[in-house]
């Protein structure tokens, strides 16, 4: 008898977590393999992990410049403090607070790796308050600026503000929740959109019937252009998993490709060494 209330329970917990519901009531389909917000790098072949390192070094100096760590400050200047009433104090007490220095935890990385088991392709998750979006946008426009990308092996960067599990439900839902916001800035402004769908290592969801589905989600006073677009969906497939961000002057920008950006600013369109392009 125990056994089989046992079983009626764990059967009755499977069906509930199918039967799960966001917070303004859509519900949720699947799980993901991948966590966003992030950042989609392609790179140069077998040059992967010497990418991630590069990216590393360089979101944190954005990073740091961009959101600076003012605890870090505070307890950095705590610290100092800290010092100087030492001479006063007991060696209990210093011992004291030593083991308790040490019991802090440890800060919490803003970036991490996510294995993608693919060639050429980078996924470098982002924590608060990292956004995405305005760390690619930074980085690119010192390109722009420099002609130095600080890079040798990156060449396209793509934010993304939030991921979900590569079907139409999902990325529709998530693609008219991350819309919100950005239209909720300029309520009178007609907008001419752009949907930029990019799908690697995906065959399950059909390319144009996801385009005119993701349409649906833009209000009708907002019309597409594929050519002079001022807002732009970007959507990336990879495998199970889709990124969505929503950014504007994608083109002006030279869809985030720092490498190309580099080459012209440099005059190195022709170069052939294109690896080495851009190292600071």
């Amino acid at each position: 008898m125990a056994e089989k209330t046992g079983d009626k329970r764990k059967s009755d917990g499977k069906d509930k977590s199918r039967r799960r519901y966001r917070p303004d009531g859509t519900p949720v389909w699947g799980q993901k393999s991948m966590d966003g917000p992030g950042v989609w790098v392609t790179c140069v072949r077998n040059k992967e992990r010497s990418t991630v390192g590069e990216l590393y070094d360089l979101f944190e100096s954005l990073s740091n410049e961009l959101w600076p760590e003012e605890s870090a400050v505070d307890s950095a200047q705590a610290g100092d403090s800290d010092v100087d009433a030492d001479d006063s104090e007991s060696l209990e007490a210093q011992i004291a607070k030593e083991v308790a220095a040490m019991k802090r935890p440890r800060k919490e990385q803003r970036f991490a790796n996510s294995d993608t088991g693919s060639p050429c392709v980078v996924f470098i998750s982002c924590k608060p308050p990292v956004d995405p979006v305005k760390l690619v946008i930074k980085h690119v426009e010192n390109v722009i600026q420099t002609g130095v990308t600080r890079t040798r092996f990156t060449q396209r960067l793509t934010p993304i503000s939030a991921s979900c599990v590569a079907n139409i439900p999902e990325i529709k839902s998530l693609c008219t929740r991350l819309l919100k916001p950005v239209l909720e800035q300029d309520p009178e402004k007609s907008y001419k959109y752009k949907i930029e769908l990019r799908i690697r290592n995906h065959n399950t969801v059909d390319k144009m019937a996801l385009i005119e589905e993701l349409a649906k989600c833009v209000p009708e006073k907002h019309t597409v252009d594929l050519k002079n677009a001022e807002l732009f969906i970007l959507v990336e497939i990879f495998k199970s998993v889709c990124g969505i961000s929503i950014v504007k002057d994608y083109y002006k920008l030279q869809k985030f490709n720092v490498q190309e950006i580099a080459n012209a600013k440099n005059g190195q369109a022709e170069s052939g060494d294109a690896g080495d392009t851009g190292r600071v």
